[in-house]
């Protein structure tokens, strides 16, 4: 699979004369001679250098900064941290399956996972872990990386955990078989009324088209006519898992994506006959935050005018990283070709003025007023390219520009809401209510239906809230207060729904207030307006 995101000396010396094969000969022995200087180099270094050094360290800095003089997505993957990098998008990882959280200084389990193995041995939400393999963990300032290595390990290994649970007076011992346990990439899936289907996805990981086709299955079941996919803040991964999606939604024989490059042949990628939703309405939905899969999804569906993409202009990146293993474990992800639109367009924004530049490439289209109006984006006449079946005007060298814009809320301010999330008061509020009032919940709203419709957050529940605000030295005026009042309510109800059930039920209720959600509507309520958009 390839990807699109964001050693020793010996190690690295084999991995160029790895490549020297298949070069001309010319070039080979150029890469011979650059290889040979600087194994010299290090050489000199460990015989002659007045001070000890790290020979690792400096071949690692030097790798490094070379991968960095390339482009901003080639980079160098330490051993250690290509175990956590690689977890997301392979889909799974092995533990012992529960969600948790560190409240008060004690690790709770906010929820087991269904089907794994804390579920299976009978752990519940609310519980408290006392101790890990007789090793006391509450009260001693864990962390929540030190909860992950201790609870993480190999497939079929053992952990015992002491548990303790409210009505009981002893601690409770569980023995925990590790497994493996699911990551999901699909955040979201639910009817938003009676002919629209929503998909929100995450992430493009290996698991990511499976579990897109059952979405859609599902959602047909229920007469599903048109189809929103929120890609919004999803920042890519496994191209594969694009093009399979892509895949689902288009006829036969369509140009999906291509990729190109100096060292690597043109390669097509070509939908199929194996499309479930070829003809319902297509929204895509993307934002500043959506990148790389993301727009080989969006600029595919917009090249072939299969639908329309909603939002604002998209994060820009168009270049095809591989991953090539070291030998002590350590990985280069070295982007190896460009990839295409099917019109032609390279989405990949300008990178030539370093990687700072590019880092704030985000920051500079909020202080251009691009985020506001869409009027404040100039892109030259050579980007300009034309659809493929209706002739629309789009863009590349910069992202995947949105058939219909919809600007940022810059009225309203959110000061107060990101502190109390940024002081760690806002979730351990709900954790602690969740916690006296779980049983209640669950009794008084046996769905989720009911529950959206009878439960509200009180005012005494906010007050609380702000209370502890003001124990934490969250500071705020009573106008940054109202300003984000609505949005505390309907986010801690979206919380609690999703510890009661899932993040389908969280998103349910957050987005019934979403700007650009509630425009994709508006249009798929008009046919006349979405065909407008189109031709």
């Amino acid at each position: 699979m390839r990807l699109l995101n964001s050693t020793t000396s010996k190690s690295a010396f084999a991995f160029l004369l790895f490549f020297v094969l298949g070069f001309s000969q010319t070039h080979a022995q150029e890469v011979r001679d650059q290889t040979i200087k600087y194994q010299n180099l290090i050489a000199l270094v460990d015989a002659f250098y007045v001070d000890s050094v790290n020979l690792e360290k400096l071949t690692e800095d030097a790798i490094i900064k070379v991968l960095a003089e390339l482009d901003p997505h080639s980079v160098y993957i330490s051993k250690d941290e290509v175990k956590a990098m690689n977890e997301p998008l392979q889909g799974s990882f092995s533990g012992v399956g529960i969600q948790f959280n560190i409240l008060r200084d004690t690790l709770m389990v906010v929820a087991t996972i269904p089907g794994g193995p804390s579920e299976k041995a009978g752990l519940r939400a609310s519980d408290r872990i006392i101790k890990i393999d007789d090793e006391i963990v509450a009260g001693v300032g864990m962390k929540n990386t030190d909860v992950f290595k201790k609870l993480r390990g190999d497939k079929g290994t053992k952990v015992n955990l002491a548990i303790q649970r409210k009505g009981e007076k002893e601690l409770l011992d569980f023995l925990i078989i590790r497994d493996d346990i699911p990551i999901y990439s699909l955040d979201a899936s639910y009817m938003i009324n009676k002919n629209v289907g929503y998909i929100k996805l995450n992430r493009f990981a290996a698991k990511t088209a499976e579990e897109f086709i059952e979405a859609l299955l599902k959602l047909k079941e229920q007469k599903m006519k048109d189809l929103i996919l929120d890609l919004r803040g999803n920042g890519g991964g496994y191209m594969t898992a694009a093009i399979k999606i892509v895949d689902q939604l288009f006829v036969k024989d369509q140009l999906i994506v291509f990729t190109d490059g100096l060292k690597s042949k043109r390669h097509d990628n070509v939908s199929t006959d194996q499309g479930l939703f070829k003809e319902g309405r297509v929204i895509v939905l993307i934002d500043e935050g959506s990148a790389s899969a993301s727009e080989i999804v969006s600029g595919a569906i917009q090249d072939w005018d299969r639908g329309l993409v909603v939002g604002r202009r998209s994060f820009g990146k168009g270049l095809v990283q591989r991953q090539f293993p070291l030998s002590d474990g350590a990985m280069i992800r070295l982007t190896t070709a460009h990839y295409y639109t099917p019109t032609g367009r390279c989405i990949q924004k300008p990178y030539g003025n370093g990687l700072m530049d590019y880092r704030m490439d985000i920051i500079n289209r909020y202080n251009s007023g691009e985020m506001v109006s869409k009027d404040s984006i100039h892109l030259a006449d050579s980007l300009k390219y034309k659809t493929l079946l209706n002739e629309r005007l789009v863009y590349g060298g910069g992202g995947i520009m949105p058939d219909v814009f919809v600007p940022i809320d810059t009225t309203a301010n959110f000061k107060y809401f990101n502190l109390l999330a940024r002081k760690n008061v806002l979730y351990p509020f709900v954790l602690t209510y969740m916690d006296n009032n779980r049983d209640n919940l669950k009794s008084k709203y046996p769905d989720f239906e009911t529950f959206n419709k009878k439960f509200n957050i009180t005012e005494d529940m906010l007050k609380e809230l702000v209370a502890q605000g003001d124990e934490a030295k969250v500071e705020h005026t009573e106008e940054e207060y109202l300003a984000v009042k609505e949005l505390l309510r309907t986010h801690i109800k979206a919380v609690i729904a999703r510890d009661l059930w899932d993040g389908t039920e969280f998103y349910q209720i957050v987005n019934q207030k979403n700007d650009i959600l509630d425009r994709a509507l508006e249009i798929l309520d008009d046919s006349k307006e979405y065909e407008k958009y189109l031709k």
